[in-house]
């Protein structure tokens, strides 16, 4: 097989936001076949973001969204390693669509974390009672499979954003993830503030 060319290459680098050395050794691992040298990538890339995970993101941006209506307003705080990648036209987007992703979906904590213990076992409560005319060896399970499409309603992270035509179906913990591989840092959502007249 040929070495890729560099017009494969830059295409790649386009496609990725990969650097170009990783391009090319991807293409060459991947026999030139473009899909699977994306694919590489992206689990390289994925992997590479796991491992910052635990750096300090203490550079960032907040980013804004105001509704067409004007009734609904958001300001969210999304954190990097640099003030390079704060400036970064990936960074910025990712925030802004966090952003509008807020305002449609309306979520209450960031991270499953931040759901206090007493809420959830509220909510457990509930959902066990609504079980109860179920055979006994399945009300737990029913019971955790409501609290956790309850959790996707409520965190940030768990939610599939809203503009499905540009993300399918990935949840923002996936754009997230995805984004750092981007820009080569840790990335963080740290708070968001959504404001709706009247309310």
């Amino acid at each position: 097989m040929a070495a890729p060319t560099a017009a494969d290459v830059k295409k790649l680098r386009e496609t990725t936001g990969a650097g170009m050395m990783d391009c090319k050794r991807a293409l060459e691992e991947a026999g030139g076949d473009f899909d699977k040298a994306v694919e590489q990538l992206r689990i390289k890339g994925q992997a590479q973001a796991a491992k910052r995970g635990e750096r300090e993101a203490a550079e960032g941006t907040v980013a804004s969204y105001i509704h067409a209506n004007g009734n609904i307003g958001v300001l969210v705080e999304v954190n990097c390693e640099t003030d390079f990648v704060a400036l970064n036209d990936d960074f910025t987007e990712f925030a802004r669509d966090i952003a509008l992703h807020i305002a449609a979906a309306a979520p209450k904590y960031v991270t499953e974390d931040e759901v206090p213990q007493e809420a959830k076992d509220a909510e457990t409560k509930i959902f066990e009672e609504q079980a109860a005319d179920k055979p006994e060896e399945i009300r737990a399970k029913i019971a955790a499979g409501k609290l956790n499409k309850w959790l996707e309603e409520i965190v940030l992270l768990k939610q599939v954003h809203v503009n499905s035509d540009k993300f399918e179906g990935q949840t923002i913990a996936q754009i997230l993830t995805a984004t750092a591989a981007k820009v080569g840092e840790n990335v963080k959502i740290k708070r968001f503030s959504r404001f709706v007249v009247g309310e």
